[in-house]
């Protein structure tokens, strides 16, 4: 269950103090100054889409950079982390399922000796699970907000995983339409949109590998030694994830190209039937169109058996020809 201290504005979901125990402490903004005085634990802020006062707020608590700031305030970042001074910057993608459909949004945080600050634009699930599990380890709380960085970038790393394989499930689907006997116009439309869902998902996974590199290589003791061999195994988990988004596009790349192929062979197989129906047909009309001509002898006029001799003729001459384009295969 989520509780938060009503004296703080809406876009505060939780303003939390873990003290050196790992306990919660529930607090106003304006105590923030005196908890981080105090040199008890550290301050965990959680904010969605905040207002300009409450980012302010929060600037003069923290002494964060005006620059981290003016990025916090305006979403469209891309994945990325900065540091300023003792402090880290850092930019993630979101994704989130909402009506059938990936929307993506972010999530800025702030990340300092004694306290973290995130801040979550758009699209993005809330963190209150994450909350819930750092809070069952208070041991783990012991490693500082650095740990709970970990824990929210491993959170929105593990919520790519179901979104690639709906995608997988839904490719393996269009597979049986792509090899149907009949085209389908909606098959392709759904390749192309699949394609452009896995080119965006990868635009915020690939990034994302440099971001935890980064905070794995990152000097000092804002991210404790302990806290990397965690952010190695997210960093992990995001580079299998971008593995199976480029196998993916492999395979979706291959299907536009077979669906493609299938269609101008199912195009040539009908050419060809039309020719080989507009070749039975032409025989006999040319051999009959002989009797149009105004000629004042023809050699088989004055014969009883000329006719049928003639019709014979050109019922062999068709039989032949089916014979010859049946063995091609081209009826």
């Amino acid at each position: 269950m989520e509780h938060k201290d009503s004296s703080n504005p809406a876009c505060v979901i939780n303003c939390v103090h873990y003290d050196d125990q790992g306990k919660r402490h529930d607090i106003a903004l304006d105590a923030i100054s005196d908890v981080i005085a105090s040199g008890n634990g550290f301050v965990w802020v959680g904010l969605y889409d905040p207002a300009d006062a409450v980012l302010l707020k929060l600037q003069e608590e923290f002494g964060l950079h005006d620059l981290a700031i003016d990025d916090a305030r305006n979403a469209h970042q891309r994945p990325k982390v900065e540091a300023y001074g003792n402090s880290l910057f850092v930019v993630v993608t979101t994704a989130q399922s909402v009506q059938d459909r990936i929307e993506y949004g972010e999530t800025h945080a702030f990340l300092g000796p004694r306290f973290l600050v995130t801040v979550r634009h758009g699209a993005s699930l809330s963190y209150a699970p994450v909350r819930a599990r750092v809070e069952r380890e208070p041991q783990l709380l012991k490693m500082g907000p650095s740990y709970c960085l970990y824990a929210v970038m491993d959170f929105v790393v593990d919520n790519y995983l179901p979104i690639t394989i709906g995608y997988r499930d839904t490719l393996d689907a269009l597979e049986k339409d792509i090899f149907a006997e009949n085209y389908k116009r909606t098959t392709v439309m759904r390749l192309y949109e699949l394609k452009r869902q896995l080119n965006k998902m990868r635009m915020a996974v690939a990034p994302l590998q440099d971001v935890l590199a980064q905070l794995r290589r990152y000097p000092g003791d804002l991210i404790p030694d302990e806290v990397k061999l965690y952010i190695r195994d997210v960093h992990d988990h995001a580079v299998r994830i971008s593995d199976v988004i480029d196998t993916l596009r492999e395979m979706l790349g291959t299907a536009l190209s077979v669906n493609l192929s299938l269609v101008t062979l199912a195009q040539g197989e009908t050419v060809k039937r039309l020719g080989a129906w507009a070749a039975l047909l032409a025989a006999p009309t040319l051999i009959t169109s002989w009797y149009g001509m105004n000629f004042a002898h023809m050699p088989e006029l004055d014969k009883p058996w000329a006719y049928p001799a003639m019709i014979v003729g050109v019922g062999a001459v068709c039989v032949g020809l089916y014979r010859l384009f049946k063995r091609a295969r081209w009826l």
